[in-house]
């Protein structure tokens, strides 16, 4: 069982502030860490491998640096890495990233692949699908337990109100919930021998044969982000008392009427 890892390497959020004048993220001097559902992903992989044994591999795209995302996830049990990394790639949008990260691991190899359900920098939830899309294998998406039968994996998807139990052969694609697996702790001999591993690149050379590399990057996005903004505090509202129903009823189509609701 060949089982893949996707993760992301974002901004701690609880750190993050807004430039006030540009309305854009201020990355400056803001901790990197993974994912949350991506944390919880890798804990799941590194679960169903003590199950039916195989090797986990993490997979990430991003700068160089994303390197210590990986670091980490070999520290935690992972057995491999690689890295998707490269200028071209820059500024790709969901569509572009799903490109770039289903051409590594056709060259990878993959029976069961597992994503976060979205990254807390974007909240999207558009990746992880879209790899499945473009490989043509099953998904299922927020996933909240994994259970391995026979040849098969029993998920439970988390579905509004309530959930459904879904059965599905590999290979297939799953998107993990935060709540789907608690991440165990790194130890100390992990961490070494997760300095001790090669963490693998991929560049733009060793994947454009299998993209168009006019779907990648920021010119092959068709999507960008026009602003960022904070929450905008609101006002103390107007407060209306001792009013009977009828009265209510036309104090509030009145509001209506003035905001053009109707």
């Amino acid at each position: 069982m060949r089982i893949v890892v996707c993760i992301k390497q974002v901004p701690d959020t609880n750190e993050v502030k807004l430039d006030p004048v540009k309305n854009t993220l201020i990355r400056e001097g803001v901790p990197s860490i993974i994912n949350h559902d991506d944390k919880s992903g890798i804990e799941a992989a590194l679960r169903i491998r003590e199950v039916i044994g195989g090797t986990v591999t993490a997979v990430c795209m991003g700068p160089p640096q994303a390197d210590l995302a990986l670091r980490e996830a070999l520290a935690m049990g992972c057995d491999e890495a690689y890295l998707l990394s490269a200028r071209e790639f820059g500024g790709s949008d969901t569509f572009a990233t799903a490109k770039i990260i289903s051409a590594a691991l056709k060259k990878i190899g993959y029976d069961l692949i597992i994503t976060g359900r979205q990254a807390i920098d974007g909240d999207t939830a558009q990746v992880g699908p879209q790899i499945a899309e473009n490989l043509g294998i099953p998904q299922i998406s927020y996933a909240e337990d994994i259970q391995v039968e026979g040849d098969k994996f029993v998920v439970k998807r988390q579905f509004e109100d309530r959930y459904h139990i879904i059965e599905v052969k590999t290979p297939c694609l799953l998107t993990a919930l935060q709540e789907l697996a608690v991440p165990r702790y790194m130890h100390a001999r992990g961490i070494v021998e997760a300095y001790k591993k090669e963490v693998k690149l991929f560049g733009f050379d060793a994947l454009k044969d299998s993209f168009n590399p006019e779907e990648i990057g920021l010119q092959g996005s068709p999507t960008n982000v026009y602003k960022s903004f904070g929450k905008m505090a609101k006002g103390a509202g107007t407060i209306h008392k001792e009013l009977g129903p009828d009265e209510a009823v036309e104090v509030i189509i009145k509001k209506m009427e003035e905001k053009h609701i109707i």
